[in-house]
């Protein structure tokens, strides 16, 4: 098994990624748990719902089950208040602890909901794609979608440890696995060229989940996000480079509609975007931007933004909540593994979404 340690200020927990990890899910509840829910969707827990409930009766403590719609449009208010309907139910305690059982919606939702219910209680995460996987189940990051903009309502709260079951990646479909890796090839251009590299010489092998391939995509995927975390945890800092593409990707998200396209597929568009706008204002080279457009198409995302019109991607890239003063600030690359953070001029903006987008919506 590998295990990468997230430290943070008050503490640190682990990622521990292995094949079958759900079989051994019961070796990560703490023994003074009083009871344990497990959150999932109607998708995942068809899959898989029955055996993690049977792997943790284990333990020997009262185990309950939640089950919500599958989709980001349902990552909102009223779901989410579905959770703490079933956890008042259930008479669930403070020594309590939620299991996250799925992707990023679910991941992002139950750990909210974990921070909110009876002013917090412990949760665990077990993320069933490569995306939640190498992102959002690390790190804290914890919210719901607000119909004007993309994870405006949410908190910082940190999992007492992530679960990896490589093998559950085998369910996934085609589309999904490119959405995934969209996000771990993310992480060589903020933070590690020769990651970067590497991604580039194993594209077929991270598209065929080859073992050994995305278990060391996965594994240092996690190495990077969690030396950002620990150096800043609630994003005051360094840690906003981890959103490049996401202005642009949250914009489409939000222009769309949550769920029309894939959160990875929104953010493999906005590297394209953020790799032509790190080549207007900090001269990134051409060769690096075809190179950041090639790894985008090669994965199976999608590289061409729909066309909203400027003065909509405008309206909407100034949800992003980077943002101060009204100011949009961006993610942008000065070189292969290099970023800086910095507003740009309207102009920049006007050539990249010319230069991007479709010809229609």
């Amino acid at each position: 098994m590998n295990v990468v340690n997230v430290n943070i200020t008050n503490g640190s927990y682990p990622i521990n990624i292995e094949s079958g990890r759900l079989d051994y899910l019961d070796q990560s509840i703490p023994e003074d748990a009083t009871s344990i829910a497990i959150v999932t969707n109607s998708t995942v827990g068809g899959l898989y719902g029955k055996r993690v409930r049977d792997v943790l009766l284990r333990t020997g403590k009262n185990v309950f089950y939640v089950e919500l719609p599958d989709g980001e449009k349902y990552k909102d208010w009223i779901t989410l208040n579905k959770i703490f309907d079933s956890l008042l139910n259930f008479k669930l305690d403070r020594k309590a602890v939620l299991l996250a059982l799925g992707g990023g919606v679910i991941g992002d939702i139950t750990g909210f909901a974990a921070s909110l219910y009876m002013r917090g209680i412990r949760f665990i995460q077990v993320p069933t794609t490569i995306l939640a996987q190498v992102d959002s189940s690390v790190g804290g990051k914890t919210a719901i979608n607000h119909p004007i903009g993309k994870n405006m309502i949410g908190s910082f709260y940190q999992p007492i440890s992530v679960e990896i079951d490589t093998d559950v990646l085998t369910t996934l479909s085609p589309r999904e696995i490119s959405a995934g890796l969209a996000e771990v090839v993310k992480y060589g251009l903020i933070l590690d060229s020769s990651f970067w590299e590497w991604c580039e010489n194993n594209v077929n092998n991270l598209l065929s989940l080859d073992d050994v391939a995305i278990e060391y995509a996965i594994k240092r995927s996690c190495e990077l996000k969690s030396y950002i975390v620990g150096k800043d945890e609630k994003e005051s800092g360094i840690r906003a480079i981890l959103n490049l593409g996401h202005t642009f990707g949250h914009a489409i998200e939000s222009g769309l509609g949550y769920g029309k396209w894939l959160h990875g597929e929104a953010v493999g568009c906005g590297l394209v975007q953020a790799a032509e706008l790190s080549g207007y204002s900090t001269g990134f080279k051409e060769t690096d931007i075809a190179r950041v457009r090639y790894m985008i198409s090669s994965i199976g995302c999608p590289f061409k933004a729909p066309n909203f019109g400027l003065s909509r991607w405008l309206e909407l890239m100034l949800l992003d909540k980077k943002n101060e003063n009204g100011e949009i600030r961006f993610v942008l690359m000065k070189n292969i593994g290099e970023t800086v953070i910095q507003n740009v001029s309207h102009d920049a903006i006007e050539y990249v979404i010319a230069k991007t987008v479709t010809s229609k919506i």
